[in-house]
């Protein structure tokens, strides 16, 4: 057996090539509509990952989120603009006759690239309008609440995520795959 010396490759190579999507209308199409995505920094070589909402502007080919002003992401943005950002959704379970051979399906996209703070009004404004009308798009601007003032713009770090690699990697077996299961059908707390 050959031994593959993983970290000598780009980073958004996927070991499964089997697996790996290369689709990026896929890719874009999973960044509209996962509802969480996971921020990686690290400080000082301890990483960090932390959930946020998100919204992902295809025109600027760029990912907004935004977090107190002051924390661990801004210090650690601060420290190492290197970023890892990632969105999954889950599939059916799949089970098998042998417990290491059970399964996910899954799909999932990974996006390696830098974060700033914007420091410019417009831009902050109109990342945190999209980010609005992905969660609340049937609340309007000035009808249902008030568009964000300058004095709250101080009071938030709206990221830009600046996209300069992804990859896409998903897992479907047959609709009828033998004993396939959703998570929350067998009985969760």
């Amino acid at each position: 057996m050959t031994t593959k010396s993983y970290a000598a490759l780009p980073a958004n190579q996927v070991r499964r090539t089997d697996r790996a999507v290369s689709d990026e209308a896929w890719i874009r199409a999973l960044l509209h509509r996962a509802p969480v995505g996971y921020l990686a920094t690290v400080h000082d070589g301890q990483p960090f990952i932390n959930s946020n909402i998100f919204v992902y502007d295809a025109k600027r080919h760029v990912i907004y989120m935004h977090t107190a002003r002051v924390g661990r992401t801004q210090a650690n943005v601060d420290a190492y603009e290197k970023i890892c950002f990632t969105v999954t959704e889950m599939g059916r379970l799949l089970p098998a006759a042998a417990a290491l051979e059970f399964s996910v399906e899954y799909a999932g996209v990974v996006v390696f690239g830098t974060a700033v703070i914007i420091d410019d009004p417009a831009e902050a404004t109109d990342a945190l309008q999209q980010l609005l009308d992905k969660y609340a798009p049937h609340l309007q601007a000035g009808q249902d609440y008030h568009p964000p003032t300058p004095e709250e713009l101080k009071r938030t770090a709206v990221y830009r995520l600046t996209i300069e690699s992804w990859s896409g990697k998903k897992k479907e077996v047959a609709p009828n795959f033998p004993g396939a299961y959703w998570y929350h059908e067998v009985g969760q707390p």
